[in-house]
């Protein structure tokens, strides 16, 4: 199996940066698209910004010159780098993979979630 595990968030004032970290494990499984959603109180969970193993990144537009994704395709792992936060960034953001698993034959393909990682912008 494949897990993911968000780190990073937490409380910060408008105007300030905050960086995300999610980190794969398991054994025998590859990561494809990568990607942050986030979540506020009452309302669906929405996408952030995604990532392909090539680096072409994609944002929604509230987000956009603000954040940026990134990842190391050798370590699993992907960041967030979120400036000039705002108070309606407030939400819990999770790190999403989707990934195969090499253990079955054929590899079975999965879509994986954090556990979700609280991030509170106060103004």
């Amino acid at each position: 199996q494949v897990q993911l595990v968000e780190s990073g968030g937490g409380l910060v004032q408008a105007g300030g940066s905050l960086r995300l970290s999610c980190a794969a494990s398991g054994s025998f499984f590859v990561i494809n698209a990568m990607g942050w959603y986030r979540q506020a109180p009452g309302k669906q969970r929405e996408l952030v910004a995604t990532i392909t193993t090539s680096g072409i990144t994609n944002y929604t537009d509230s987000v956009k010159g603000r954040f940026t994704i990134s990842r190391d395709n050798a370590k699993n792992t992907m960041s967030l780098q979120m400036n000039s936060l705002k108070p309606e960034d407030t939400a819990v953001y999770y790190c999403n993979a989707d990934a195969v698993a090499l253990t079955t034959l054929p590899p079975r393909t999965l879509e994986v979630w954090g556990q979700g990682t609280l991030v509170t912008v106060s103004s």
